[in-house]
């Protein structure tokens, strides 16, 4: 009986080591194999990643860059955004390999601001801004203390007051500040108010606004009516969107080959095809 039952408490013992170190193995398995689906396209170089906001970023990604890098042996792999924050926080972090979808002042805000290494590796198309119309179907229409909306991100927003500037509405202390904000206006004749609201939701907004000024690719997506535009920002803008990477990812193959590629007559062509003016093509 003594012997017997030393036996069993042998075995269980023994079973139980070997169920420990079997666990520590596939935990270390499993482990491994989250970090690899952890950032970018997880270790595959044919497979590139991008963040993009829909219109016209992600449409221009599809429909005319894809096709070129498929040529070269690249899959193109597109996801969508709505707003200007994750897609830096995504390609800062390795959840992509880069971005397309903002301009160069908003850039170096964000990096500034946020402390990421965020890098302009090519610049693609003007989406030149507008101020289009809500309440008031005329800039010289506009009653005293009429209402306009504006984007609430700093780089945008004084985007936003240049062109409203140049609209004749206001002026501001340094006609030329991209960091202008509305304490920073010295004349304003109509005594406008200013509605500073999300970029994206700009649109949503115009109904209840006199006038408002809005992000090209925002007005796309709402398919607002050409016939509300009241004035467009000049041809000689610095707004340039730029495809982004991560500081130090800048030379690798499949980052040069998407470069190629978004810098293209074909995708210029495409560009300038597509949008009847409000996408503009830098190359």
């Amino acid at each position: 009986m003594q012997q017997s039952k030393k036996n069993k408490v042998v075995q269980v013992v023994a079973l139980a080591v070997v169920a420990g170190v079997l666990a520590f193995v596939l935990a270390g398995c499993g482990g491994s194999g989250s970090d690899s689906q952890s950032s970018g396209s997880g270790g595959d170089d044919t497979t590139i990643v991008i963040a993009a906001s829909p219109t016209p970023h992600a449409q221009i990604l599809k429909d005319a860059v894809a096709p070129l890098l498929e040529k070269e042996g690249y899959k193109l792999d597109v996801k969508e955004y709505s707003d200007y924050v994750l897609p830096n926080t995504a390609t800062e972090e390795g959840e992509v390999d880069a971005n397309f979808f903002q301009h160069v002042p908003y850039l170096d805000d964000f990096n500034k601001e946020q402390g990421t290494h965020l890098v302009n590796v090519a610049g693609v198309h003007i989406e030149p801004m507008r101020v289009y119309a809500g309440k008031t179907d005329a800039l010289d229409k506009l009653a005293d203390g009429a209402t306009v909306a504006v984007p609430n991100d700093a780089t945008n927003e004084a985007r936003a007051l240049l062109l409203l500037q140049e609209a004749g509405l206001i002026k501001l202390s340094d006609p030329n500040d991209l960091a202008a904000t509305p304490k920073d206006i010295t004349d304003n004749p109509k005594n406008l108010q200013f509605k500073e609201v999300e970029a994206a939701n700009v649109p949503n907004v115009l109904p209840d606004v006199d006038i408002a000024v809005i992000n090209t690719n925002y007005a796309l997506e709402a398919d607002l009516d050409e016939k509300l535009i009241l004035h467009t920002e000049s041809g000689d803008s610095p707004y340039v969107n730029v495809l982004v990477v991560k500081e130090g990812n800048e030379s690798l193959p499949k980052i040069q080959a998407l470069v190629k590629a978004v810098t293209s007559k074909d995708v210029a062509d495409y560009i300038d095809k597509s949008y009847d003016g409000a996408v503009v093509s830098v190359n």
